[in-house]
């Protein structure tokens, strides 16, 4: 929440900035025609927030104007006016617009509501002239408050504040409620100003589409833009995740769900924080070392206090294992036997786990410089892409990664000291003493390149040579000068330039086989990082059908009653109407006779009843069984595994096929 507001205060900060010089010569009486003109106009704020304009950020859109300026602030949603007649909506619209506005008050529960509560049980009289009277009550009412000798222009302004409308999802509104509104508004701008501030979730565009000329031209409006979805997610990436200020990292197969489902389903920020969250709590819950997931501080604080159990835990990890096995004998025997010795290791490989990840992150951004820019983008344009890359295997083997390097070996100087330059800047930046050589050695680069004078000498060589390649007209000719081209490039030797530039390359080379090893190569690493894609998926790419095939045909997976479970064939006796339906449906052809069906289900629900059933009341029984049958095949054409048929009005048509 604090990431997202930090990257929308630059927004809120304009349309504040916007409210407040809006009819800033609201109190200056003008004559000039164009000021006329101009003060006729209404001053709107087109707010293009795409689908982050959801009601979170509305209350925060209130709630933030409502804390900046006075309290005139209205909500009006599409839902409202479609409640009504076409012909009651403009007055039902000021009906609400005078009802908030008399209670100065935004009701953050009737937001979330979608629907405003009624603000009084008296009716009022909806017309213009009843708000400019009501404004002008409440302008010289803060007036006399108020001394004037101390007054301003500015404060002038803010005694006599515009009322701002928000109209939520311009998009669903009714086209002629907004053009009277507008045209009516219009006209009494002078004695009531009004700043309107338009909810889109397309494009501006939708403002012209929606309103004709003679109505748009009543609008004097500015464009509000926040940041697009992609660009906010490699912000919140960036700042959860690449970062080691947070021990808590995400794997490649679990980072790759998530985006996935951000790219391919609902551009959704606020699903994929609720996923990474979720991941935070699987992994505490799931992983008992998980007390160890935290600052490096309180990790070793914490590893004094193990008990025997939870170091025969960490010794169980596959991680831990190895490490063991790279060990001397007597090491080993100390490790498995010994949980004083056992505790100074584990603190050391959580200081090396600590240190690898700022080295990762330092030298990831670092590759990411001379990656982004490539033609074609090899390991992907976004960080994001390049950090999926790295923990899924060795990148340093991938073939995107051997045609990386070749295309930055032949940048041009200036993109090459472009990227040596952020490059420095992202080493110098850190807090350590890791790449003080390397930030040394990449000066000495940029100094190289600057007193380089002798990068074109090459120059007219290949020009002379064209030119004699182009007094060759036979075909002859020309393929002997090809071929003498091309031994005479292979014979060629490398200009100062060109070794400098192989020299650069291969020292990028160099930080990233050093320090891009991927995670799960790491001691400990299963303390910080959750793996478990799998469990992930479940929750929030969860497939319905299957879900619902398993809890028809086997509902001791959900209900976990002991009377439900059965052979994979039979049908259990106790098993819900719906479930018995189901599974005698799945025994049937295309189409089902609906009495030989009843049959079957009464036969199966009375083996319940068993040989001590009320025979007396048999009949009455018979009239149950039949509306529990009637109402389970309903309930199963509601789910859409069966529908009535049309050839035979005693049958109905199976949907699905194969089980599920």
């Amino acid at each position: 929440q604090q990431i997202q507001e930090d990257l929308n205060k630059q927004l809120f900060d304009n349309l504040v900035s916007f409210l407040r010089r809006s009819h800033s010569g609201f109190q200056e009486k003008t004559t000039e025609w164009t000021c006329q003109m101009k003060s006729r106009e209404i001053p709107t704020a087109a707010l293009v927030l795409g689908n982050f304009f959801k009601i979170y950020f509305v209350m925060h859109i209130c709630l933030k104007l409502t804390q900046r300026s006075k309290k005139n602030i209205l909500l009006i949603s599409s839902n409202y006016c479609e409640q009504y007649q076409f012909q009651k909506c403009i007055k039902n619209l000021m009906q609400k617009l005078m009802g908030q506005l008399m209670n100065c008050y935004i009701d953050v529960d009737s937001l979330e509501d979608e629907d405003y509560a009624q603000v009084s049980q008296n009716r009022i009289r909806c017309s213009m002239s009843s708000l400019i009277n009501w404004y002008e009550s409440v302008t010289k009412k803060t007036d006399s408050e108020t001394p004037r000798k101390k007054r301003t222009s500015s404060s002038r302004h803010c005694q006599s504040p515009p009322v701002v409308v928000i109209f939520k999802d311009m998009e669903s509104f009714t086209t002629k409620v907004l053009q009277d509104f507008i045209v009516i508004s219009s006209q009494h701008i002078r004695e009531f100003p009004l700043v309107l501030i338009f909810g889109i979730a397309t494009s501006p565009m939708i403002i012209h589409s929606l309103l004709p000329h003679s109505v748009s031209s009543l609008l004097c409006i500015e464009l509000f833009q926040s940041l697009s979805s992609k660009e906010h997610l490699s912000t919140i990436i960036d700042k959860l995740l690449l970062t080691a200020r947070f021990p808590f990292k995400l794997g490649e197969k679990v980072l790759q769900v998530l985006i996935n489902i951000f790219l391919y389903h609902d551009f959704s920020v606020q699903n994929f924080i609720k996923g990474f969250q979720l991941c935070i709590v699987e992994h505490f819950y799931s992983q008992p070392l998980s007390i160890l997931c935290c600052q490096l501080v309180d990790a070793k604080k914490r590893v004094n206090s193990l008990s025997h159990n939870q170091c025969e835990n960490i010794r169980r990890l596959p991680s831990f294992r190895r490490y063991v096995e790279s060990q001397a004998s007597e090491k080993q025997i100390a490790l498995l036997t010994t949980d004083s010795y056992l505790k100074e290791i584990i603190q050391k490989l959580l200081e090396d786990l600590h240190v690898y990840h700022e080295n990762y992150i330092l030298v990831l951004r670092c590759l990411h410089v001379f990656t982004s820019s490539l033609p074609k983008y090899p390991l992907g344009k976004q960080i994001r892409e390049l950090h999926c890359a790295c923990l899924e295997n060795q990148v340093w083997e991938t073939e995107e990664y051997e045609s990386s390097l070749q295309l930055a070996r032949m940048l041009n100087k200036s993109d090459l000291v472009t990227m040596l330059q952020q490059c420095v800047e992202i080493f110098v930046s850190s807090s350590g003493k890791e790449f003080d050589k390397t930030v040394e050695k990449l000066k000495e680069f940029l100094t190289q390149f600057q007193k380089l004078e002798d990068a074109f000498q090459e120059r007219d060589v290949s020009v002379s040579s064209q030119k004699e390649l182009q007094k060759k007209t036979d075909l002859y000719h020309l393929q002997k000068t090809l071929l003498e081209l091309k031994e005479s490039r292979r014979s060629k030797k490398l200009t100062k330039f060109e070794m400098l530039r192989f020299e650069v390359v291969d020292c990028i080379d160099s930080l990233v086989r050093n320090y891009l090893v991927p995670a799960d190569r790491k001691t400990l690493h299963e303390i910080v990082y959750f793996n478990t894609a799998s469990v992930l998926r479940e929750h929030l790419n969860a497939a319905p059908r299957i879900a619902l095939h398993t809890a028809l045909n086997n509902p001791y997976w959900y209900l976990k009653n002991q009377a439900l479970k059965s052979d994979g064939g039979s049908i259990s006796n106790k098993a819900p109407d719906i479930c018995i339906v189901y599974k005698l449906h799945l025994e049937c052809g295309r189409l089902i006779n609906l009495v030989d069906w009843l049959e079957a289900f009464s036969t199966v629900v009375m083996a319940v009843e068993g040989p001590n059933a009320d025979a007396a009341s048999s009949d009455q029984v018979d009239d149950v069984i039949h509306a529990r049958f009637i109402r389970a095949v309903s309930e199963l054409e509601l789910l859409g595994f069966i529908k009535p048929s049309k050839q035979k009005t005693d049958h109905v048509a199976r949907l699905t096929w194969g089980g599920c």
